[in-house]
């Protein structure tokens, strides 16, 4: 036997959770993504999804996909950097920098090789990364591939914040990064605190919009502009996975910034670039998106709703403010059987658990969709009210 083989012969973690009927992951869909999906031969409301926008499923988003496939084939056999640059990723960077009202924008392959290339890049030694704890795990690997000195504050502490600031050199390079919206924990950074203190102890600020984009914001530009600062942040990353209806990501910054990353970014120059299909993909979703307020209004009317009904049923969902409602659990073995419970009542949740979260906080992660009606958020209730009763979880 290997070294390797040798090494991860007794990891059975996962084995445990899988003998015991609870194993929770990469359970296969077999229809669209939807508001209710094909899985095991039956149909269940997915309340699992990060389509925000509810877009992955529509005709016009699918026959973009397909009218890319067919003027520029399958995929682009190289980097940006060299023979993988279309027309059509040069039309998307014009977009979005434009709807993120910023200079310039790069696109990616994937929304965590942009954090993790990015922050790796723009600062080095000699500079400081300052992160909230609950970053999104794209945000880490970034952080862990610079030679800056990295530091964290605990979440949304803004005291906790401000003390690690006033420690550091007045004229280093330092790089505050943070969620927009938390991904597990659905509460919003605060930003306008965060660019005073951007601006008393000489910061930069990078914003991680991958779940505010189509959801907060005029026309769903995200965090940032919903609370008007978008000016004030150096660097907005965002997804095309979740309210764009495709895959990938990008970076929107200064010209200059930008410039800078074109020519050095390793996870943009070394990865071949998005495919045809994906790149149309995420154009038109952001074309619907600006065109169709309502999704947005609709999206809100049954968070809204979802909400107000989990609380009135005693779940505890913390300091949420978005589509992304946790309904904590504190029990990781708990957690893992609620989700099993609720696929089996016909509900799609995930569950958090450690990394993703303390011991003590695992959760199961509810998300809206625009598409979704009240009827079908009910339905949802319901069934998880009935569990977590069952479970001894609320009362």
């Amino acid at each position: 036997m290997g070294q390797l083989q040798e090494r991860y012969k007794n990891y059975r973690e996962p084995q445990k959770f899988m003998e015991a009927g609870v194993y929770p992951y990469f359970r296969a869909i077999t229809s669209k993504q939807g508001t209710e999906v094909e899985m095991e031969g039956h149909r269940v409301l997915m309340f699992g999804s990060n389509a925000y926008t509810g877009l992955t499923g529509d005709e016009r988003v699918i026959n973009a996909a397909k009218a890319a496939l067919d003027r520029y084939g399958s995929g682009c056999a190289g980097s940006r950097f060299l023979n993988g640059t279309l027309d059509l990723h040069v039309q998307l960077e014009k977009e979005l920098a434009e709807f993120m009202d910023k200079d310039d924008c790069l696109c990616f392959s994937t929304g965590f090789s942009v954090n993790s290339g990015v922050i790796s890049m723009v600062v080095g030694r000699g500079d400081y990364i300052i992160c909230d704890d609950r970053d999104h795990a794209s945000i880490v690997e970034g952080r862990r591939l610079s030679f800056a000195k990295p530091l964290h504050y605990k979440h949304n502490d803004m005291d906790d914040l401000e003390n690690i600031l006033k420690g550091l050199p007045h004229e280093a390079v330092k790089l505050i990064v943070v969620d927009g919206v938390f991904s597990m924990e659905g509460d919003l950074c605060k930003l306008p605190k965060l660019v005073e203190l951007k601006h008393k102890y000489n910061c930069s600020l990078m914003v991680d919009e991958a779940h505010g984009l189509g959801v907060f914001g005029k026309q769903g530009r995200g965090v940032c502009d919903h609370f008007g600062l978008t000016h004030e942040v150096d660097l907005i990353m965002g997804t095309f996975s979740k309210s764009m209806a495709s895959i990938g990501g990008f970076i929107a910054g200064d010209k200059d910034t930008i410039n800078y990353l074109r020519h050095t970014c390793r996870t943009y120059i070394f990865s071949a670039s998005n495919t045809p299909a994906a790149t149309a993909a995420a154009m038109e979703a952001l074309h619907i998106m600006k065109s169709e307020p309502e999704r947005i209004e609709q999206l809100w009317k049954v968070t809204n709703y979802a909400l107000r009904r989990f609380r009135e049923e005693g779940f505890e969902i913390g300091e949420t403010e978005s589509p992304i409602i946790p309904l904590y659990v504190h029990d990781i073995d708990k957690t893992f059987l609620v989700t099993k419970l609720a696929f089996d009542a016909g509900v799609f949740i995930n569950p958090v658990i450690p990394p993703a979260c303390a011991p003590q906080d695992t959760l199961v992660r509810f998300a809206l969709m625009a598409t979704h009606t009240e009827e079908q958020v009910e339905r949802g209730v319901q069934a998880l009210t009935k569990i977590f009763k069952e479970q001894g979880i609320i009362k």
